[in-house]
Formats: structure tokens, C-alpha cells, sequence
């Protein structure tokens, strides 16, 4: 825009411009018109700083604040006129509503305007949103970089609004030392500096907060006209509508986006709105259009445009249905044109060369798509999976409470199953912050949200940063967990700082039906915290019920079995009992191998198992003797395992390894025994991904093997059991670890040379119809058992597959032969295609002694097996078993 191009709009002129011929207000007009325009200059200044911290942001200079003045004309047609007063609090609204958009407007940097604890909230946020992570206390005081830079952006955004408030009575100081003040006039500033405050706050607030806030019309000063009466809730409505509306290319000038080079989301922000010309209203419609089309290369950016667009036409149906339903004079503008379909708005902003469908994903019944994609559709037929997540959603609440009340006493969770009237109930209750109506639905009750991670949450709970909470639920989507136990669902909340009159209770009769929300006022007392009661679809003695995974049938071995490492105390009551049995809190990281041993296989409750208690004490023994540690760069444990086989403990108790997201079961394993960290890979958390790296566990099994070697345990057996782990975590397999099996006994690398050289032809077995046994090791029959002779020329590779995690930790792809990777491609088995598959594992390593032995190529010994189509087999001595696959390999003519 022009210099002072606010001076020709209909809306200046009518009020504060100055008037031809007798004007007998003249002099109040112009008190006003010369306090907004020196207003306008030191807001100049201020708004051009907005630029250094938010350069990604459309422009929020005075331009904008000059284009206000055209939009409010725009918006308010002739259905609505402002006396001078007005529109001089609406200009000075202008002003300042985007006046904080800059660091400058906080008088200081802007942690230390936004306080220690709320910086530390927002560090906290950002950090876990890039790191998948909470930061510890080093990492919220020295945030990188980055993180700094979007927590400034998001402070600003966030408060900008609320800062804009304070400017009016915000003083700076000249070099002199003299404080200047934006309205340097006292009186107009102390009369009218509140109510501009609130006015360009307003723009951030909801819709509906406007009438609650701005009741009560405002009289006129002393000096001015007694009709000059400020309607303030119009004012908010026209700032808002105004700031909506004011999006053209003015805001996004291409000369200027290619100096500041805008990153992610705004660079699809400036480039759609350096498309649009200026609005103008048809009717009641504000119609925008494109400048010049947008070619496939800017579809997301079209896009963006009508998502943006249907945005300004919500906010004006808003505003009009407000005014409406208070009998307020109504707006000119109250919908935007063409935003109802692509189709239409594809007429007002050209698509070149493409097509705009819709074809976004649509849920048309949100309760009905929330029962079928939580509970069992989610989670699986896994009931306990509910208790780990309504546990996890207690611990956390409770933690929240300490950190904000330290010296709260009722730390604690507790867990109850009941029954009553032959139903029988689950109740988990927690004393931590509970929750106000807000939270409960737009928290709780919003599937799929981020819980502890929601900033909406943060900003209810200032402090939890820094006081160094660090949930390890998401009470979002992990309550919908709950439905796996029955349909019928009750939820009693009060938030720890309100009163009983707070209280809610929120009843589900499915994830499907719509919840109902009711007060608890007059229904007894209710004690600050949450408590959850399901009645239960089947019984939890009843197979796949809830304790179907016990041993003994008992609530406290469930809760033990699912909570590895606890901050609070775990409170189980059995049914009839008269005292609960107490899960102390315990932390892995810290407990000795011992203590982790105990926690992680505690002693059976059960009679009548001595047996199999003093097999576990000697487990236990060699567990202490055996496992080691795995840290994480930090130096901090992440895992405290040995390497398993389950051939080499073989008892009635088994002692699978533990993965544990937040201190929680995720996931059992049969490649180790103890735990390790792990995050989850997919929303229901039964599957996790190691949180150590590759080279941390190389070393924790190069650490493993050297501890069976010292302990005598590294036989043949073991050997064989452990080749193709050890093979592809230490890749290549070392020398002198046994992997196959001949007629002479077992076979390692160098004895593979010195074996084929004897040779002029070799079957390597695949196994089936025979199997396996490490113990001794030898071949059976599938039938009787009975030891099988291996013919003399054939070798059996023992390729023991080994589980999740490791297998994903050390996938054997990794090592595959690169030189061949091109077959993979290959539409047929070709000889290529199958060497690029097995040149990772330790039929792979064979073939490579074996022409190395033979001094043959690869080729000479795969190609003939491609041409009989992999399909040799041999018979061994016992007729009934049939032939036994394999590949035949003879040695070449020239070797």
C-alpha cells in the first residue's frame, strides 16, 4: 500500500479524517487523529522488528495494519457505522494486535518474558515432538539451536496476543532516560488503554468468548460528544473479521519472499498468498481470487488456499451467528464464495494443467470409526493391554501432582477388582491432577491426541518441565484401550485445584455411542484424581480374561508382570481382600542384578513349587554371573541381559527376555534373558524398537560371548545354537565357532577347507524330513527320534534363526553381497538372485570356503544348480523318511 493509503478508506474518512466547512467536533477529532497517528509511527518501528524473529511469517507490518482499515470497510458494509471514538479504539486496536509478533515488543529476550517455567514447558514439547523423546534437565536448560528458535516462534505465536495487552502501558526509555510511552496523551491512554488491550487480544480468543468479555457498552470522555458512546463487542468483531479477511498478496510480496526463502508450511503460506488479489464483497460474500493460476508444482499450495479460505468463511458465520443470536446489529460479510467444493473454488483460483479432486480421507462417523480402531481393533484380544495403559495414565497423573505439589502424601495408585451383583468390575484410581471439563474433552475424549504432549495440556499445568515430569503414557488414544474389557465404562475426575463442584463423571456405553457428561455436585464426596471402572465383558478367571496370563490368578502377579519399574507405589486389592498387596517403586536402571532378576521373574505365590523356585534361584545365579549392561551414549543403563538360548535352561518356568517401553512390558523375547529399553513401533505398544543402537549391542554380544567362553559354556552345543546370531552381529562368524554338522562331527570355517578338499562333490542338507538336535548335537528321525547317520559327503548347516528384537537390531540383509544386488530384480530364480539372497547367512559363508577350496567361481557351482531348478535331494539310511532336499554341489573340471 501507499504511505497512509488508511486515509482513503470510507472508514477513516467518516470518523477521524478532517472535514471540509464548519465541523463543530473538529477539535475532539482531531485530539483523537493525532493520537493514532503518532500512535501509528513508534508502532512502526516496532512492527518492523517483527520480521527479525518470525522471517518465515507473512508480512505483519504497518502495511497490514494500514489494510485493516480497508477490510474492516469491506466487512462492515453499510449495515454498521462508527462514531469517532470507536474507531479511534479500533485503529489503536490495529495497531497493537500484531504488535508482539517480535521479540522487541517483550522488553526483554523472550524465555525471560515468558518466565523459566513456561520456557521450560515449550523446550520440553519441542524436544519430544524432534526426539521422540523427554529432555533431561541439561537439555531443557541448553536447548540446540533449533529447538530455541521454534520455541521462541511458538512462544510468540502463542502469546503474542496477550503481550499485545500490555503495550499500551509498556514504557521504553529514550537515551535520555525519558520513558516514551505508544499513547503518550495520560488520559486517553488510562480511559481507552485497557479496553485497546483487550481488543486486540480478543483476535486470538474463541468466537464465543467475545460476548462474555465485552457486556457493556462504554460512555464518552468528558470532552467529547455524549453520543460517542464504544460498543466494544463490534469492535472485537469488526479487529477480528478485519485480521481474517486481510489476506492478499500485499501480505506476501514475491521481491520479499525471495529474499527471506521461507521453510515448510509458510513457504506454502507465501506462495498461495502472493497469488491472491485483493477481496471485494458480492452480497454478503467475500469473494478472493488468483492473480494467476497455479501449476501442478503449487497444488499444495492451492490447496492450503482453500483450507485457509474455508478458515476465514468458519470465522465469519461465527461472528454473524454471535451477533444474530444477541440481537446485534449484524456484519456486511458473513461467508466466503466459492469454498464449499473444489470444483467452485478451482473457478476463482485457475488450476494449470491439473485437476483439483477432492479425494482427502473423510470420516463421516467419527464415534463409529473410534470403536472400531480402538480397543481390540487396536490393541489385539490382549485384555491386560488395558490395565498397562490405565496404570501408565495413573503413574503419570500422580507424578504430574508431585511435581506441582511436592509435598502431596497420597502418592499412589491403586487397582481393585470386585464383583457385584454377578458382574464383576476393574478399577483403577489415581490421586494425581485429574481433570477439568476442557481436558476431558478435548483431551481424553480427542482420539488420536498426543496427551502429556498436547500443548493445550502444558498450559494447564504450567511447571511440569521443570519440575522434571516426564509421563510415560499418552492418555489420548491409550484410554480407548479400555474397551477391551467391556463396553460399559465410568470416569470420576477432579482436577487437584478445584472444587467439589468441578467434579465430572463421563459414562461410555461403547467406544462407538457418544459418552455422556454429567456433574458429581450432591453424589458424595469425590477425591481429586481419576478413577476408571469397567464392568467386565467376560470373566478375569475365564479363558482369554484378564488374568488369563497369570500364573496363580492373581491381580498383583498381573499388575507385577506388566509394570517392570514403577515411580509410585501400585496398590492391588483382591477380591474380598481386606489389604492390598503393595508394588514398591523400583527403577531398573539402578537396581542391582539381583533386585532386576526379582522384579523381572519374582518367586511363584503359588504352593507346591519348590522345585521349580530352586530352579529360578539358579537361574538366577547365572544370571548375576552372566549379564551385562547396556548404556546408551550418555552412559545411562538401557538394558541389563544375557544371551539366551532356550535349549540351555530347560525347566517347567520359562524366562523369556523383556522389552519395556516407559519401564512397562511391550514385548517377551526368546533371544535373552533380563531387559531392554526399548520405544514403541506402533500405537499399541506390544512391539518396540531397541533404544540401543547396532554398535552398542555388537559390543553387549561380543561382551556375551567372552562371558560363556569364561564360564566354560561355550560348547558345541552352544556353538551351534548361537552361529547364526553371533554371524550376524559380528559379521563375518568367527573361526572357531561350530555351524554345521558332518558325519565326522561338527564343522567350523577352517575345517570346511580341509574337509571339501577331500571332496570332489558335496550335498549341504536342508534338514526336513530330518531334525534337528543340539544336544548332542546329531540328526533325528521326524517319527521315532532316533539318531539318523549323515551320509559322508553331506554337511548340515545349522542356521537357527534367532527372534525380535535382535533380528531387527542385526537384520541379515545387511551383510547381502552388493556386487549382486542388481539380480534382485531378477523375474526368475536365477543363479544371480539367489546368491544375493544367501550370501549373508551361513549357507552363504559355506559356498564361499567352498570355492575358495575348490578355486572355483560362484558360478560354476550355482549355475548348474539352476539348470536341475534347485531341486536335488539325497537319501539317507532310513528309507522311510523319504529324500531329503538339499543342494548337490560338485567341484569343477578345471579346479
Amino acid at each position: 500500500m501507499t504511505e497512509h493509503a488508511h486515509t482513503s478508506t470510507p472508514l477513516w474518512r467518516n470518523t477521524l479524517a478532517a472535514r471540509p466547512g464548519l465541523d463543530p467536533h473538529a477539535g475532539e477529532r482531531e485530539r483523537l487523529r493525532t493520537s493514532y497517528t503518532e500512535l501509528r509511527r513508534k508502532a512502526g518501528v516496532l512492527l518492523e522488528e517483527n520480521a527479525r524473529s518470525m522471517p518465515d511469517f507473512t508480512v505483519h507490518d504497518i502495511s497490514h495494519v494500514d489494510a485493516l482499515w480497508e477490510t474492516a470497510d469491506l466487512v462492515c458494509g453499510d449495515e454498521v457505522t462508527l462514531n469517532p471514538a470507536e474507531a479511534y479504539v479500533l485503529g489503536c486496536a490495529f495497531v497493537l494486535h500484531d504488535a508482539a509478533m517480535g521479540a522487541a515488543a517483550y522488553g526483554t529476550t523472550v524465555p525471560e518474558a515468558l518466565g523459566e517455567r513456561r520456557w521450560h514447558d515449550l523446550v520440553s514439547l519441542a524436544h519430544y515432538e524432534r526426539e521422540g523423546c523427554w529432555p533431561d534437565r541439561e537439555e531443557l536448560d541448553a536447548p540446540s539451536a533449533e529447538i530455541a528458535e521454534a520455541c521462541v516462534a511458538t512462544a510468540i505465536r502463542e502469546t503474542h496476543a496477550e503481550q499485545a495487552k500490555r503495550l499500551v502501558d509498556q514504557p521504553w526509555r529514550s537515551s535520555a532516560g525519558n520513558e516514551i510511552f505508544l499513547i503518550e496523551e495520560v488520559q486517553l491512554r488510562e480511559w481507552y488503554g485497557p479496553l485497546i488491550g483487550e481488543l486486540a487480544a480478543s483476535h486470538w480468543w474463541p468466537v464465543d468468548r467475545l460476548a462474555g468479555e465485552f457486556r457493556h457498552p462504554i460512555g464518552s470522555l468528558p470532552w467529547q460528544p455524549s453520543e460517542w458512546i464504544i460498543e466494544p463487542l463490534r469492535l472485537a468483531c469488526i479487529l477480528r473479521l478485519a485480521d481474517a479477511t486481510q489476506v492478499d498478496s500485499r501480505r506476501a510480496p514475491s521481491y520479499l519472499f525471495s529474499l527471506r526463502r521461507p521453510r515448510g508450511v509458510s513457504r506454502e503460506h507465501w506462495r498461495f498468498q502472493e497469488h491472491i488479489s485483493r477481496p471485494y464483497r458480492k452480497g454478503d460474500r467475500v469473494t478472493y481470487s488468483s492473480l494467476r493460476p497455479f501449476p501442478p508444482q503449487d497444488a499444495t499450495a492451492w490447496w492450503l488456499a482453500l483450507e485457509y479460505l474455508r478458515g476465514i468463511d468458519r470465522e465469519l458465520k461465527a461472528v454473524d451467528a454471535l451477533l444474530h443470536d444477541l440481537g446485534r446489529d449484524r456484519l456486511a460479510a458473513r461467508a466466503v464464495a466459492g469454498v464449499d467444493s473444489p470444483e467452485r473454488f478451482a473457478e476463482l483460483f485457475r488450476a494449470q494443467d491439473w485437476r483439483p479432486i477432492d479425494a482427502s480421507v473423510k470420516v463421516s462417523d467419527i464415534p463409529a470409526l473410534v470403536g472400531t480402531l480402538g480397543g481390540q481393533q487396536l490393541y489385539g484380544d490382549e485384555p491386560e493391554v488395558a490395565l498397562r495403559e490405565l496404570i501408565q495414565n495413573a503413574q503419570d497423573a500422580v507424578l504430574a501432582r508431585q511435581t506441582l505439589q511436592p509435598d502431596f502424601p497420597l502418592g499412589r495408585v491403586e487397582i481393585r477388582l470386585t464383583r457385584t451383583d454377578g458382574d464383576w468390575f476393574l478399577e483403577v484410581r489415581d490421586y494425581g491432577t485429574g481433570m477439568d471439563e476442557d481436558t476431558l474433552v478435548h483431551g481424553l475424549l480427542d482420539f488420536g491426541t498426543s496427551g502429556w504432549s498436547a500443548t493445550s495440556v502444558r498450559n494447564r499445568l504450567p511447571g511440569l518441565a521443570d519440575g522434571g515430569f516426564r509421563p510415560s503414557g499418552r492418555f489420548g488414544i491409550g484410554f480407548f484401550s479400555v474397551f477391551l474389557l467391556g463396553d460399559q465404562v465410568e470416569l470420576i475426575t477432579r482436577r487437584y485445584d478445584a472444587s467439589l463442584a468441578d467434579a465430572r463423571r463421563l459414562t461410555f456405553d461403547g467406544p462407538s455411542h457418544r459418552p455422556l457428561l454429567t456433574p458429581v455436585a450432591g453424589q458424595g464426596w469425590v477425591p481429586e484424581g481419576t478413577t476408571v471402572r469397567v464392568r467386565l465383558r467376560i470373566s478375569p478367571y475365564a479363558f482369554k480374561g484378564l488374568l488369563n496370563r497369570t500364573d496363580d490368578e492373581r491381580l498383583a502377579q498381573l499388575a507385577q508382570r506388566l509394570v517392570l519399574e514403577n515411580a509410585v507405589p501400585i496398590h492391588t486389592w483382591e477380591p474380598g481382600a481386606a489389604e492390598p498387596e503393595i508394588l514398591p517403586p523400583f527403577s531398573l536402571a539402578t537396581g542391582s542384578p539381583e533386585e532386576v532378576f526379582d522384579r523381572l521373574y519374582p518367586p511363584q505365590a503359588a504352593k507346591g513349587r519348590a522345585g521349580e523356585e530352586k530352579f529360578r534361584l539358579r537361574m538366577r545365579d547365572d544370571f548375576v554371573s552372566r549379564a551385562t549392561e547396556v548404556r546408551d551414549d550418555r552412559g545411562r543403563r538401557i538394558g541389563l541381559a544375557m544371551l539366551w538360548s532356550s535349549m540351555l535352561h530347560q525347566g517347567q518356568r520359562d524366562f523369556p527376555g523383556t522389552v519395556t517401553v516407559n519401564g512397562f512390558l511391550s514385548d517377551i523375547s526368546v533371544s535373552f534373558a533380563g531387559y531392554l529399553a526399548g520405544q514403541p513401533s506402533r500405537a499399541s505398544r506390544d512391539k518396540a524398537v531397541l533404544v540401543a543402537g547396532r554398535d552398542q549391542m555388537r559390543e553387549w554380544m561380543r561382551t556375551q560371548e567372552q562371558r560363556l567362553r569364561d564360564a566354560g559354556l561355550f560348547d558345541d552345543s552352544l556353538q551351534l545354537e548361537l552361529a547364526y546370531t553371533l554371524h550376524c552381529a559380528c559379521h563375518p562368524l568367527a573361526d572357531d565357532i561350530a555351524f554345521a554338522l558332518t558325519s565326522q562331527g561338527v564343522l567350523r570355517l577352517p575345517e570346511v577347507r580341509e574337509w571339501a578338499r577331500q571332496r570332489d562333490e558335496v550335498f549341504v542338507g536342508f534338514g526336513w524330513p530330518l531334525t534337528w538336535r543340539t544336544r548332542p548335537p546329531e540328526l533325528n528321525h521326524r517319527l521315532s527320534g532316533e539318531r539318523v547317520r549323515i551320509p559322508d559327503n553331506c554337511v548340515f548347516i545349522c542356521q537357527y534363526g534367532f527372534a525380535s528384537p535382535l533380528s531387527e537390531v542385526f537384520p541379515s540383509t545387511v551383510h547381502r553381497d552388493t556386487a549382486y544386488e542388481f539380480a534382485r530384480d531378477h523375474t526368475t530364480l536365477t543363479w544371480q538372485k539367489h546368491w544375493w539372497r544367501m550370501s549373508d547367512d551361513l549357507y552363504g559363508l559355506f559356498v564361499r570356503a567352498l570355492c575358495e577350496t575348490w578355486s572355483c567361481s560362484l558360478e560354476s557351482l550355482l549355475a548348474p544348480l539352476e539348470r536341475r531348478d534347485w531341486s536335488d535331494s539325497i537319501d539317507v539310511d532310513d528309507e522311510s523318511l523319504g529324500p531329503v532336499p538339499g543342494y548337490r554341489f560338485r567341484r569343477p573340471p578345471t579346479s
